[in-house]
């Protein structure tokens, strides 16, 4: 019920005093948006005045914008790497923090086909913590009771390494869900997970999974909403649930828990949560039986109010098959947030997909923004674009974000692409468009065009025995499979008819793909299951001159004209489909090591 008149807000009557609070902070940093960006500018540099990298530059003490702007170039990953580099190896002077790197987090992101190590401190947490605690009051002006029930959230904790010189390294998630902000969070009727944090923190994926999916079978009516961090993590969710009900409702029926659930603390766990209820055992049976899945997600946790996932980006992609399984609930997206630095957040997180956009929190870094031109080459030393402070950038104007943390990245490059779709008192609100250059995503892995090339490079090199050559390729992000994967087609030149390349030599070509492929999409296929075999489809010869016809008869420019490297235009997907001759997958899995190459 919401609270009186006398803390209303804004964005709406708050659901309680505690989100009174939230609602009030969030319109303080976004009425005066300009003034927190000046501060907290003033704060990273003084705060990192002494180190190297300011040193460097010569800022000599400053903290003002413009001896900032003037003095500061704008960069990127492979710009900084000796630098992260030096600290992963164990240098502990100041480089880029004055404060101690307390761990690198691992970037979906890579740079020579590895994962970006981004340096972080422990303060960060606080402002990670920060930004989840406004998520829940902006939610419950929209979807009223939600501390009547619980959350069903698939979330799981990834493989961590640790740097030459003894840092961790891992992804931004697994961080926080090892925090003491996570483990120890205090309890919130508005927040309640069906999830024990030992299912959670479970390392082994399919014991997690399983006793996360146990935990939410049990907990069927008290289920309000349901989500994991990624639209393509809850249909791998679905997608277990089809492999593996019988034995879930075994498990349900006995109270005994599977034996391949091994882990000493989440068995421990477990024997307290799990009771006999051969009703429920009965009911799972007959649901997950059915032929049709449509509307599983309702017909199993009816009392859903919606699902709590990205579908923004390269996740837009999976929005059909999710309105399949849940019969076309609503899907919140409530944060935009990388590696590097959380954002911001959606203040109508009920909108439709397609309209949401993330408000930025000026408090969270400092924010520029590069004037993006889809067709121009864009921002170069030699002729550098003039950068945007975040109250200045315009409505309908693309940018790509630069930030400023107080981790040490100074005006780096992040690589997302958003679109100015208005404000929020002064601050501004984002549509994201895209990440810069990739090509290929199934999950939390990012293909660029260079990537996919010596791919097709390597694997090429096995048709040469057979005087065989890729003549012309693309690609296509399928993900009406789960879990999705990598369809590669090509147009072969075979000089020799009688000594083609067989089956077995084509499936060995996805694999040698597969092998060239970046660590995050290695990790995907080894260790998370998060991304299907690549497959090679293989088309008549001709096939890529009708692809160039077609987008002619569009309006193409014949003089133009490139091959495009990824598809995903349904007719012309479709005309590459119907001039198949043959499709072949990846035998196996490629090579993959969580410790990173030194």
């Amino acid at each position: 019920m919401a609270v009186g008149s006398a803390i209303s807000s804004p964005l709406g009557p708050p659901a309680c005093e505690k989100d009174a609070k939230a609602l009030r902070l969030i319109e303080e940093m976004t009425r005066n948006a300009d003034a927190v960006q000046e501060r907290v500018l003033t704060d990273i540099l003084a705060q990192n005045a002494r180190t190297e990298y300011l040193s460097r530059f010569k800022l000599n003490g400053a903290i003002d914008r413009e001896s900032f702007k003037s003095k500061l170039p704008v960069i990127t990953y492979e710009d900084l790497q000796p630098e992260i580099q030096r600290i992963a190896n164990g240098d502990r002077t100041a480089i880029l923090s004055a404060h101690p790197i307390s761990e690198f987090l691992t970037s979906s992101g890579t740079s020579a086909g590895e994962r970006k190590l981004m340096p972080t401190i422990k303060e960060e947490l606080d402002r990670r913590q920060l930004l989840y605690s406004l998520l829940m009051p902006v939610m419950n002006l929209y979807v009223p009771g939600l501390d009547k029930g619980k959350g069903l959230y698939f979330l799981f904790v990834k493989s961590e390494t640790r740097t030459p010189g003894g840092l961790l390294a891992r992804p931004v998630l697994t961080s926080y869900y090892k925090s003491e902000h996570f483990k120890t969070r205090p309890y919130d009727p508005y927040n309640v997970y069906t999830s024990p944090n030992e299912a959670i923190l479970c390392p082994d994926s399919f014991q997690s999974m399983y006793t996360q999916m146990l935990c939410g079978l049990q907990d069927r009516h008290q289920v309000l909403r349901v989500g994991a961090v990624f639209a393509s993590g809850l249909l791998r969710a679905i997608r277990f649930l089809q492999l593996n009900w019988e034995q879930l409702s075994v498990d349900i029926e006995t109270g005994d828990l599977n034996r391949k659930i091994t882990d000493p603390s989440l068995r421990e766990c477990m024997a307290k949560i799990l009771k006999p209820n051969p009703e429920l055992a009965r009911f799972v049976q007959q649901e997950c039986s059915k032929e049709s899945w449509e509307g599983i997600i309702t017909r199993i946790w009816p009392n859903t109010k919606y699902l709590d996932v990205i579908v923004t980006g390269a996740m837009t992609q999976y929005i059909p098959t999710l309105d399949y399984y849940s019969g076309g609930l609503p899907k919140a997206c409530t944060m935009y947030a990388s590696s590097e630095c959380y954002f911001g957040l959606n203040l109508n997180p009920m909108c439709k997909p397609s309209e949401v956009s993330y408000t930025i929190m000026p408090n969270m870094a400092y924010f520029e923004f590069l004037p993006h031109e889809p067709n121009s080459s864009g921002f170069t030393r030699d002729s550098p674009q003039k950068l945007v402070d975040l109250v200045d950038v315009e409505v309908g104007k693309e940018y790509e974000l630069v930030i400023t943390t107080y981790a040490g990245l100074c005006r780096y490059r992040v690589g997302d692409i958003l679109r100015v779709t208005g404000f929020h008192n002064s601050a501004p609100q984002f549509h994201f468009v895209r990440r810069k250059n990739v090509l290929l995503s199934i999950d939390s892995d990012k293909t660029d065009e260079a990537e996919l090339q010596k791919a097709v490079e390597n694997a090429s090199q096995l048709l040469r025995e057979f005087n065989t050559s890729v003549v012309e390729y693309t690609s296509y992000a399928d993900t009406k499979t789960i879990p999705g994967h990598y369809v590669i087609y090509w147009e072969l030149l075979v000089k020799d008819p009688t000594n083609s390349p067989t089956d077995e030599v084509l499936k060995q070509c996805c694999l040698a793909m597969e092998e060239y492929l970046n660590s995050v999409y290695r990790q995907g296929r080894v260790a998370d299951n998060s991304i299907g075999p690549l497959e090679i489809r293989v088309v008549k010869n001709g096939t890529f001159e009708e692809l160039m016809d077609y987008a002619i008869s569009r309006g193409a420019s014949i003089n133009q004209y490139k091959v495009p490297r990824c598809v995903n235009f349904t007719p012309i997907v479709e005309l590459l489909d119907s001039r198949l001759v043959s499709a072949h997958f990846s035998p196996g899995l490629p090579q993959w090591n969580p410790e990173r190459r030194r």
